[in-house]
């Protein structure tokens, strides 16, 4: 069975095909549950960032090392336009509750930011979150482009027991998530104004 490593390392390495072009050979596995340019290009779904968002969050891409018990997951995605082009320096910041369902709110455990790649790629090792009591599994994401507004929203997991609980959930933010002999990879496409 592949490593969370195996996959990040296929992602960084695979070209970007852009839709209405020829297939190239070694794409990733299509992803049916996250939203991509071939959905008539709409733009991914905004969403409350919640009580716990913490400005000015630290340049980071490694999380799991602010947890060493969690279940690791390596967080993978693009940034895109609406003409599905591939958007280069676009900021993405994450947070998420730790394996306990907890914030927190006084440091930065489990938050930071980074910027895409050339590509429009970014990726993070990080854990799968915890339950926080009255919501399903997520993470909480900010996506600006440059010049760009701030995309607000948030991703889950599918086949949670608590997505048809959870009063914001919805299933255009779902996760493609992968089993790894070492934990899980999972992807998201952003597409951005």
């Amino acid at each position: 069975m592949p490593t969370r490593r195996n996959f990040l390392i296929s992602f960084v390495a695979t070209p970007i095909v852009l839709p209405g072009l020829s297939q190239a050979a070694g794409i990733p596995v299509e992803l049916p549950l996250t939203a991509s340019c071939g959905d008539d290009h709409e733009l991914t779904p905004d969403q409350t960032e919640g009580p716990y968002f913490t400005p000015q969050s630290p340049e980071k891409q490694d999380f799991a090392k602010d947890t060493p018990g969690g279940e690791r997951l390596t967080l993978a995605g693009l940034v895109l336009t609406k003409n599905c082009q591939p958007v280069a320096r676009a900021l993405i910041e994450l947070w998420h509750a730790d394996e306990n369902g907890t914030y927190d709110n006084s440091g930065y455990k489990l938050r930071g930011h980074q910027f895409t790649d050339a590509d429009g790629k970014w990726w993070f090792e990080t854990i799968v979150p915890g339950l926080y009591p009255g919501r399903t599994r997520h993470y909480h994401v900010k996506v600006q482009r440059p010049g760009g507004d701030v995309l607000t929203t948030q991703l889950y997991f599918a086949n949670e027991p608590g997505n048809e609980r959870d009063r914001i959930f919805n299933a255009a933010l779902v996760l493609d998530i992968s089993a790894t002999s070492d934990g899980k990879f999972g992807r998201y496409d952003f597409i951005v104004a």
